[in-house]
């Protein structure tokens, strides 16, 4: 049995290891802010996660102690990231939009230009008098 856990903890730690060194590597080497987010909210959370499940085996296992930590912390990660990540797309789309930020080339390319009689989630600042530009006064 207790090889069994060792290798349990072993292949949870390696997954973990190998989705945070994937995340971190993304988030410095892609080139523009909404590609760069994708590195700490996705691949490096799902690292964290398997990182801290190893740890909840190995103190069961070993120990024969249940940890609540780890669940807690896992359960704080996987709600703030997606938070996070949302507001700072938020504000750097309304960086963009008014033209504060300038950002280089991006692997995916520009986005596409949205259909002429729409102008909400786009990448496109509200035309005067549509309904978006006056939803606020």
């Amino acid at each position: 049995m207790s090889s069994a856990i060792d290798l349990a903890v072993a292949a949870l730690v390696l997954l973990g290891a190998a989705f945070v060194l994937i995340g971190s590597w993304g988030l410095v080497r892609l080139p523009s802010t909404m590609e760069r987010l994708h590195g700490p909210t996705k691949a490096t959370t799902l690292g964290l996660g398997a990182l801290l499940v190893g740890s909840v085996v190995f103190f069961q296992g070993k120990l024969g102690v249940w940890t609540a930590h780890e669940l807690l912390i896992s359960v704080f990660l996987f709600i703030t990231a997606p938070i996070s990540a949302n507001m700072i797309a938020k504000v750097h789309l309304h960086r963009m939009r008014t033209g504060a930020l300038v950002e280089p080339e991006s692997i995916a390319g520009e986005p596409p230009a949205p259909a002429p009689d729409v102008d909400w989630a786009t990448f496109q600042a509200p035309r005067d008098g549509s309904s978006a530009s006056t939803a606020g006064s």
